[in-house]
């Protein structure tokens, strides 16, 4: 006997009484992400700028350590003669980083990306100039002997010279539970937002969501498992895993209070509920 037809349903009808998927179902989580979290350039004129003021010098190499869809990576090799290695453990990302910024890059530019699928805490040549540890994604480590080997290992992976470059937030906002960060772009609406925070071990979970405007919704596109590190703490496990010297780079802001892309190395900070900075590492 064969199988049974399914009796054909009918499409369900969205707001405004269209049918069809919902944006929600039609988007591309990391086409959304980088559009709304990442800022390619600015981090690779960062890297560039910070390298030269302490060297005289333009960098050449640089590792991007949980490199995603290697966004980074990709805007570095623009600049003639630079080369770059992203490494990431999670396939799904590269993959679409190679189909979709890798592929735009032109053939010489491609053959200067080098991607490598594995973990981070792995030395490897070459030695990098500038090593980069962006979006807060070292804060996997969750204790203080987890996060001094990877940084002990991301030093080996330095040339003489060579900086590393962390990214971290902080801010007493930045401690509230179920209060998202929301933000507008062009189509949709991106939600960041704490679910858990344990004061105790600093544990977190944070999400990314997205809205888009037939009403539909991708909840939870990314979910980050972490420890809340904070600035004094990071700057100590460097020392610890043998860096010479740290510089905090503070966010500047507009005249109208709104935070911009020109950070600047300080010594101190006014109180801020809720900030951006970035430590740059000498090895």
């Amino acid at each position: 006997m064969g199988k049974r037809k399914k009796k054909k349903q009918k499409p369900k009808k969205r707001e405004g009484g269209r049918t069809g998927p919902t944006l929600a179902q039609q988007a591309d989580r990391y086409d959304l992400y980088q559009r709304s979290v990442q800022e390619a350039e600015v981090e690779a004129e960062f890297f560039d700028r910070v390298y030269r003021s302490l060297h005289g010098r333009a960098p050449t190499i640089l590792r991007e350590d949980f490199c995603g869809t290697f966004a980074v990576c990709c805007e570095w090799v623009k600049g003639e003669g630079r080369t770059a290695v992203g490494v990431d453990l999670d396939p799904e990302p590269l993959a679409w980083g190679r189909e979709h910024n890798l592929s735009r890059l032109d053939p010489a530019a491609q053959e200067r990306v080098s991607l490598v699928e594995g973990d981070v805490r792995t030395v490897s040549e070459p030695k990098a100039d500038v090593l980069a540890a962006q979006n807060f994604s070292y804060w996997i480590f969750k204790t203080r002997d987890e996060l001094r080997a990877y940084l002990e290992i991301a030093r080996q992976n330095l040339a003489e010279g060579g900086i590393m470059v962390l990214d971290l937030f902080g801010g007493s906002e930045c401690y509230v539970e179920n209060d998202p960060d929301v933000r507008k772009y062009k189509g949709f609406r991106y939600r960041w937002e704490m679910d858990e925070f344990d004061p105790i071990s600093h544990d977190v979970r944070h999400y990314i969501h997205f809205d888009f405007k037939d009403g539909s919704h991708l909840e939870k596109a990314f979910v980050y498992e972490w420890r809340f590190w904070t600035l004094p703490e990071v700057r100590e496990v460097l020392a610890e895993a043998g860096f010479a010297k740290t510089t905090v780079y503070w966010e500047g802001e507009d005249e109208d209070g709104e935070g911009n892309d020109e950070y600047e190395a300080v010594e101190r900070a006014t109180c801020d509920p809720s900030w951006i900075a970035y430590i740059v590492a000498e090895r």
